[in-house]
């Protein structure tokens, strides 16, 4: 079966989550993950989980760990602390989680940044993979960064992913 068939027979909505890794964001100031739930609606799928939680690798690891075990979701998007300042830690908080990784998100995430934001594309590591059957994916908190993953790259497969993942 082609790429076409697979998105024919994949769902049309999906679970989505949101964690949102930042020390001075909230909820009522986090524009990045406002952005995206209001998106992943406008495309048709549900959010069943936002959060905002601080750059902590243990926290990171722990609630992305509970919002799949208690939420669900088919995609759980993860936004902030992929950077390479100290602080940032949340790939290495969420990368040992993968059963398997999406190696190809974070070179096509950084060809898309590198042209919108020439060379500083390469501070970002974004990633994504699987965790106990949600497809996770780590991006940068810019609102530019999330919005550039989810429209060229998320969004567009998001059933796609969901179908593969969901296969016995």
């Amino acid at each position: 079966m082609g790429t076409k068939d697979h998105k024919l027979s994949a769902p049309s909505s999906v679970r989505v989550g949101i964690i949102t890794v930042s020390t001075t964001r909230t909820l009522a100031t986090d524009k990045s993950g406002q952005w995206m739930g209001k998106a992943v609606i406008k495309e048709g799928h549900e959010v069943v989980h936002h959060q905002v939680i601080p750059d902590q690798q243990q926290m990171i690891a722990e609630t992305v760990r509970r919002v799949i075990r208690e939420n669900a979701p088919h995609v759980l998007l993860v936004t902030g602390g992929t950077g390479i300042s100290p602080q940032d830690v949340t790939i290495e908080a969420v990368r040992p989680l993968f059963a398997k990784e999406l190696t190809a998100f974070g070179p096509l995430f950084s060809q898309l940044s590198f042209e919108e934001i020439d060379s500083a594309a390469i501070l970002s590591r974004a990633t994504a993979g699987v965790i106990d059957g949600s497809i996770v994916f780590c991006m940068p908190g810019s609102l530019n960064a999330c919005k550039l993953a989810c429209r060229q790259l998320i969004f567009p497969e998001l059933g796609h992913l969901v179908r593969h993942v969901a296969e016995n």
